[in-house]
């Protein structure tokens, strides 16, 4: 896949979902992110860089447009958070619930 084509499907599927989280299956951070969002009673969709044929290049396209380079990477609304550290800062805040509207 050329770099214009994971440019692409990297910002169709943040455009086409609400909550996106670039992942890796075996990831323990990934999986704190994914059970934060459950206890919220959020659908989530997720991308298993680990699980796709081009996700070393879907995670170095990340790292250009985000400036992160590690999973999970996540995105609501359009928005990057960041990683699970993010996250979670945002949870004990009280901040996380309002990002949801």
């Amino acid at each position: 896949m050329t770099s214009q084509a994971i440019k692409n499907k990297v910002e169709d599927a943040i455009s086409d979902h609400a909550i996106i989280v670039f992942s890796k299956s075996h990831c323990p951070y990934c999986n704190s992110t994914k059970k934060t969002f459950k206890e919220f009673n959020q659908e989530i969709h997720v991308v298993e860089l680990d699980q796709c044929e081009d996700g070393a290049e879907q995670q170095a396209y990340l790292k250009t447009k985000t400036g992160q380079g590690t999973v999970p990477n996540i995105f609501i609304h359009k928005t990057h958070i960041g990683g699970n550290s993010d996250l979670q800062q945002l949870k004990e805040k009280g901040e996380l619930r309002n990002l949801f509207r």
